[in-house]
C-alpha cells in the first residue's frame, strides 16, 4: 500500500518524554514530504498548542486539534470547521467537575481560561506552552460556546466519574481520556476521525491511503479510521488491539520506526 497521508497524534506518540519530536523522527517525516506525502496532527491540544510543532515540521496542511472540534491550517489559518460545545451542556459538565473538586479548564476562541491558578493548572499550561487566565466563577464567565471543556483530576476519581459522565450526556457530548488524568469533554461531531475525514477530503487522499498513529482512548476512532491504524507500544491494551499495528513506544521513537518500515521503504 502506498500511503499519501500520515497523522499522528502529539503527546506520547510523536512528542517523546521532554515533550520534543527527536531528530529520528523529523528526518523519517521530511523524507515521507520529499515523497510526496501529506503530513497531519491530530491532537485534543488547543490550536495555538499544535501549531507551533507543524511549523517545526514545515508542514503546510489543515490541523485536528481539540480532539477535531477545530480544524485549521497551518500557514494561512484558515477554518475548515468549528464545532463548539453547546453553552447549556458546558455549563453542566463545568457544575459536575466542580461538585467533584475537580480542576476545569475552559477553552474559547483559542485561548485557556480556569477558576483559579491550582499547581494543576499551571502545570497544564507550561506543558501546553501556552498562556492562562484565571477568571473567577465560570459559570459567570461562560457566555459563549466553548471548543472544549477539560476536567483534572486522580485517575481514580476519573475512571467511575466517566463511565458516569457518559451516562448522563448520551450521545450529546463526545467524552473521551487523552491521559488518565484528564477527561475531555466536546461536541459530539468533534472526533480525531470526523477531523481526518475533513482533512482527507480536503486533500483527496482516500481512507485506505492513510497511516495514523495514536497512544488513547481518543485516537482509537482515528486508528480505525485510517487504512492502516498504528498503535505505540505504551498504548493501553484496548487501544493496542484496534490497530493494523504496534510500535515502538514515544520515548523509543516508534513513529520514526513505523514510517521507516511502511512509507519510506
Amino acid at each position: 500500500m502506498k500511503f499519501k497521508l500520515i497523522a499522528s497524534d502529539l503527546d506520547d506518540t510523536l512528542l517523546d518524554s521532554r515533550g520534543i519530536i527527536s531528530p529520528r523522527t523529523k528526518a523519517a517525516i521530511k523524507k515521507a514530504r520529499e515523497k510526496g506525502v501529506y503530513v497531519t496532527l491530530a491532537t485534543g491540544r488547543m490550536y495555538r498548542s499544535a501549531v507551533c510543532f507543524a511549523e517545526e515540521l514545515e508542514i503546510d496542511v489543515p490541523l485536528i486539534t481539540y480532539q477535531g472540534a477545530l480544524v485549521k491550517t497551518s500557514t494561512t489559518r484558515e477554518v475548515m470547521y468549528h464545532r463548539p460545545v453547546p453553552l447549556e451542556l458546558a455549563r453542566q459538565v463545568i457544575a459536575h467537575g466542580e461538585e467533584k473538586g475537580l480542576t476545569v479548564n475552559l477553552y474559547v476562541e483559542d485561548s485557556l481560561f480556569v477558576k483559579e491558578l491550582t499547581p494543576e493548572a499551571a502545570r497544564y499550561a507550561r506543558v501546553a506552552r501556552v498562556p492562562i487566565e484565571a477568571v473567577g466563577d465560570l459559570q459567570k464567565f461562560l457566555d459563549q460556546e466553548p471548543t472544549k471543556v477539560l476536567l483534572i483530576g486522580n485517575e481514580k476519581i476519573l475512571e467511575p466519574f466517566w463511565t458516569e459522565e457518559k451516562e448522563k450526556f448520551g450521545e450529546s457530548l463526545y467524552i473521551t481520556k487523552s491521559k488518565p488524568y484528564f477527561l475531555e469533554y466536546t461536541h459530539p461531531q468533534a472526533t480525531k476521525e470526523e477531523g481526518l475525514m475533513a482533512v482527507a477530503r480536503h486533500l483527496g487522499v482516500a481512507r485506505e491511503e492513510i497511516i495514523a498513529f495514536g497512544d488513547n482512548y481518543n485516537d482509537i476512532d482515528l486508528l480505525r479510521y485510517a487504512g492502516f491504524g498504528v498503535a505505540m507500544s505504551n498504548a493501553p491494551e484496548q487501544v493496542k488491539k484496534e490497530a493494523d499495528y504496534v510500535t515502538g513506544s514515544n520515548i523509543d521513537e516508534g513513529v520514526a520506526e513505523a514510517i521507516e518500515k511502511f512509507v519510506l521503504s
